[in-house]
């Protein structure tokens, strides 16, 4: 390649030398006769100056027009005094054009490539291969990269092996819809995309393959949000002879390789753990953004006694009372409040009960149902003091940890309590092996079907009607409220795994026929072993403070599932189809035969 450097590249010990440039016009100026046009490529722009007097390239260099690509060569100087530009590396420095091929043209533009461009998502994902060449966007794809780089790093230098998995797979329904691939060689049979490397992982630490990892792209076929995509990829890893502490170590460990390589920062080791009972209680969430207090406080000692109906049957009935206490919540309008009990009456809550704190004390149309020791309780346990807002739920417990735990992210946004750059781990642990199918009627697994019980709580798998006591041997890790990751150690027994099958309304033919091949493997010796998948693409937008993951994934879907660039889903001609031996009963408009 004759290109000497690229454009961002070019500093102020670059004058005097000669240089080739190739990229696209980012922008072209004319300033009383002499053209400026900054050239940019991936790692940023270069100042080009066109002279009149080298009247052969002068009159290419009056044709040119926003994103042609450019081949540029001439010489680099010192911008003149009082032209330095200190908002770009390259500020100092400009190229003097010798010669110019203007390698491509571009017609008009759907929209600016800038950082600053209004263009609406469906528009930039509609011309992707433009937004990509946004400066701010491959930024985020460059950083990517550099994560990446780091991951296979420090888990080659820890032992791991990075071992690919098939992407061509046997469906196992259980858990979000599989993706199906029709086999052309086997007619009315399918292959299903992997919604994770789960079973293959665990094969490989039967194989005696003992640290094992790999960047997974992983698919699943679910309805999306902004941290939703139908495939995503995950840094995907599995160890044998371990427990959940190497687990938690060897990930806390190449967490702080990426921050440290990626954002220069030290993380303080090891990070926090909270159990999924408290961290219910005390945030309202399995993964609780612990980056600001506001503190969810259980109130039934305080209040099972109180003249309050409300509160006192909600006890009584086997439901709880707990509060939040707003910081300088004393403010909020009564109109404000209503807003905040119709948001709550949306996670099942029937209404929202508050006391402002003033110098005199508790004050609302409630305040007359408690006792002075009761008001003196409720304003001890939550924290309160004068120019507080206090805000209560009494429902059921799962209803109340919803509800308060989203009005406490809300409101945190809403007075800015959540301190900018911080970045807080937390692992939760101690999550509930089963949770109750109230549709189907039955247990489910929290997590999957794969995962170990306490070793102390097996005995409970014996009687149904205990089973939701057991508790798994799984952990999360959260950061800043949002949930980056998450494993757990395996089972590793046969005899185990048909338990726990049974106690899922799996049968034994149902299991065969799904995860015969594993249980196979389980009864050959198999290592105890256990690992953890973190989902990069969230990692990276967090990092880099993006809203949604389609901001680091290149070609995302949108919310149905589509890619506005190439149309896909698409149908397909007809022909396929009959090779597949597959009939669609409407067929759709056929867009893009082949």
């Amino acid at each position: 390649m004759d290109r000497t450097c690229y454009c961002g590249a070019l500093r102020a010990r670059d004058v005097e030398r000669r240089v080739v440039l190739c990229g696209w016009v980012h922008s072209r100026r004319d300033h009383g006769g002499v053209i400026f046009i900054d050239l940019r490529d991936r790692e940023g722009i270069a100042q080009v100056v066109f002279q009149p007097e080298k009247s052969d390239i002068f009159a290419s260099a009056e044709k040119l027009r926003s994103e042609f690509v450019l081949r540029v060569e001439g010489l680099v100087r010192r911008r003149p005094e009082g032209t330095l530009n200190a908002n770009i590396p390259t500020g100092e420095v400009e190229v003097v054009a010798e010669a110019l091929i203007i390698i491509n043209a571009c017609p008009a533009l759907p929209f600016e490539i800038s950082d600053y461009t209004e263009a609406s998502e469906e528009l930039r994902l509609r011309y992707r291969f433009l937004d990509l060449r946004r400066p701010a966007v491959q930024k985020n794809f460059i950083f990517r990269h550099k994560i990446l780089q780091n991951v296979r790093a420090f888990l080659s230098a820890a032992g791991f092996l990075e071992i690919d998995t098939p992407m061509l797979t046997k469906s196992t329904p259980e858990g979000a819809r599989d993706f199906l691939v029709p086999s052309r060689m086997s007619p009315g049979a399918f292959y299903a995309l992997p919604q994770s490397p789960q079973l293959f992982k665990q094969i490989l630490m039967v194989s005696g393959f003992d640290r094992y990892f790999q960047i997974a792209k992983c698919f699943r076929d679910e309805d999306l949000r902004a941290d939703r995509q139908p495939e995503f990829t995950q840094v995907d890893l599995e160890m044998s002879f371990v427990d959940e502490n190497d687990v938690m170590q060897a990930t806390e460990g190449l967490l702080a390789a990426i921050f440290k390589e990626a954002l220069g920062k030290d993380l303080e080791l090891p990070f926090a753990r909270l159990s999924y009972d408290e961290a219910m209680l005390r945030y309202g969430s399995d993964k609780p953004d612990t980056r600001f207090g506001m503190e969810i406080a259980d109130l039934c000692g305080e209040l099972k006694n109180c003249q309050f109906k409300v509160f006192a049957q909600a006890i009584s009935g086997g439901g709880v009372v707990r509060g939040i206490c707003v910081p300088g919540g004393e403010k909020f309008s009564r109109s404000e409040i209503d807003g905040l009990t119709s948001f709550v009456a949306a996670y099942g809550a029937r209404g929202l009960a508050w006391m402002k704190v003033t110098a005199n004390g508790p004050e609302s149309n409630i305040v007359k149902f408690f006792s002075a020791g009761e008001l003196e309780g409720i304003q001890g346990k939550l924290g309160a003091k004068a120019g507080d807002l206090l805000l209560f739920l009494a429902d059921t417990p799962a209803v109340v940890a919803q509800g308060l735990g989203a009005l406490r992210l809300k409101l945190a946004k809403e007075i800015n309590l959540i301190a900018e750059g911080a970045f807080n781990f937390l692992w939760v642990v101690d999550f509930p092996l089963l949770e109750w199918d109230k549709e189907e009627k039955r247990w489910s697994a929290m997590h999957h079907p794969f995962t170990s019980p306490r070793q102390e709580d097996i005995p409970l798998l014996d009687r149904p009607e205990d089973a939701g006591a057991v508790r798994a041997r799984a952990y999360d890790i959260v950061l800043n409220g949002v949930e980056i990751g998450g494993g757990s150690i395996r089972i590793h027994r046969e005899e185990l795994q048909e338990k726990m099958f049974s106690l899922l309304k799996i049968s034994s033919r149902d299991a065969r026929e799904r995860f015969g091949f594993l249980l196979e493997a389980l009864t050959y010796g198999a290592p105890p072993h256990g690992g953890l998948a973190l989902g990069l693409d969230r990692l990276c937008a967090l990092i880099l403070g993006e809203e949604s993951i389609r901001d680091v994934i290149a070609f995302p879907k949108t919310q149905k599932a589509a890619c506005l660039m190439t149309g896909a889903p698409g149908a397909v001609n007809p022909r396929q189809l009959k090779e597949l031996e597959i009939k669609i009963i409407t067929p759709p408009p056929l867009t893009n035969p082949s």
